[in-house]
């Protein structure tokens, strides 16, 4: 996926300034693909130059101008399309794999004390989407297709969590089982 993709995402839910994409981003699809708000605004003049972006100049006085993003019906249509093409397979690229790939080289306690602090970090993750859960009260069948969308992601993302858990779990455990 392209950044230009995530950040028209946000924008076919509502126009934005750039801070509030980074700061949609951090509370949203951050969570699934990051970026920083320097890589935001560049991409956000390669959109308006593409014509996926319009960009409403909104004067604050003695301050500098506001910025609102647009997402045109030509950034629509290309995400329309975008979302019909065939995803990628992600790469996974996580540093505790490859501690544990090597970890024979260094003693039980030091990959037990790796993995507990993974297992730490993946359950606070966790917490932070299961509060966000809440907020959909409603059983999925009543969500409207919106929110039914962003909670079928929260619901990847809750599952990512408890699986991570699970395997850190289970590593400690076979750790503790071994011999040596």
């Amino acid at each position: 996926m392209a950044l230009a993709h995530a950040v028209m995402s946000l924008l076919a839910h509502k126009a934005y300034t750039g801070y509030e994409i980074a700061k949609e981003f951090e509370g949203s699809i951050g969570y699934f693909w990051q970026a920083t708000h320097q890589q935001i605004y560049r991409e956000l003049k390669k959109l308006e130059k593409q014509g996926w972006v319009s960009v409403e100049v909104i004067p604050q006085g003695k301050t500098l101008d506001k910025k609102v993003y647009h997402l045109t019906e030509l950034g629509r249509q290309n995400l329309i399309e975008w979302i019909d093409q065939e995803c990628e397979l992600g790469s996974i690229r996580e540093d505790i794999l490859v501690k544990i790939f090597s970890g024979y080289l260094v003693s039980k306690n030091i990959l037990l004390q790796q993995l507990e602090k993974h297992r730490r970090q993946h359950m606070k993750k966790l917490a932070v989407y299961e509060d966000i859960a809440k907020k959909f009260d409603h059983s999925p069948e009543k969500l409207l297709a919106d929110e039914l969308c962003k909670y079928m992601t929260l619901r990847r993302g809750i599952i990512c969590e408890q699986e991570w858990i699970r395997w850190c779990e289970e590593s400690i455990e076979m750790l503790g089982n071994m011999k040596g």
